[in-house]
């Protein structure tokens, strides 16, 4: 028996979007920052990171910046004051304890590369 063009067509689509999925559950290897001490700039961390979420200057003149991985999760409060009327207005406060322990820290030298690093996840 041969497939007609009709039962073949449903099977390559179905191929074809199993390959797309499975292509895009393909991760990306991590970053071997031990690589990139000495060479990695500043400048080129904002790039690939964007600005960092948090960063000091040391008195011997290092640059310490932190990337957080994720912002924390917590539980909301609702206030209880509500009005579902036609504009659907809702109040609530969050109780996010604040930012994630999960970091990315890179410390720079005085000439803006990389002197060292660490990371907490």
């Amino acid at each position: 028996m041969k497939a007609t063009l009709a039962v073949k067509f449903p099977l390559l689509v179905i191929l074809s979007l199993a390959t797309v999925w499975m292509a895009g559950c393909a991760s990306t290897p991590p970053v071997d920052w031990n690589s990139r001490v000495g060479h990695y700039t500043y400048d080129q961390a904002a790039t690939d990171l964007g600005q960092p979420d948090r960063q000091a200057r040391l008195s011997d003149g290092k640059l310490v910046a932190k990337w957080f991985a994720e912002p924390q999760t917590g539980p909301a409060l609702n206030t209880g004051m509500s009005y579902y009327g036609s504009t659907g207005f809702t109040s609530g406060q969050n109780m996010n304890p604040g930012w994630s322990n999960r970091y990315l820290q890179l410390t720079f030298g005085t000439n803006g590369v990389l002197a060292d690093w660490s990371k907490n996840y």
